[in-house]
């Protein structure tokens, strides 16, 4: 169990911990533009397996190569560190 994050802690981690996120209809939301299909893929099975680990499970779009991760932990009712986490997380995937 995670506790909601404050508007403060979430400004923070968009400013300070994570590139690319926003809040959208509270989700934390990243599209990234990959190489190509099979690279995006790629990430999205990084992801997969990243997000097991954790039990804490994005949705994912996927558009040819533009890659979309909505973040929310639905049993806390919004976003908590487990979202700052995997968001985290998948920016140090893409960046690879």
């Amino acid at each position: 169990m995670a506790d909601l994050l404050t508007d403060d802690q979430l400004d923070e981690a968009l400013h300070t911990t994570l590139t690319g996120w926003q809040v959208e209809d509270g989700l934390l939301v990243r599209s990234i533009q990959a190489a190509d299909f099979l690279s995006g893929i790629r990430l999205v099975d990084a992801v997969a397996v990243a997000a097991e680990e954790r039990d804490h499970h994005p949705d994912i779009d996927v558009r040819w190569t533009t890659v979309t991760f909505r973040l929310a932990t639905h049993s806390e009712g919004g976003l908590t560190s487990k979202d700052v986490d995997l968001a985290a997380e998948i920016d140090r995937l893409a960046s690879a």
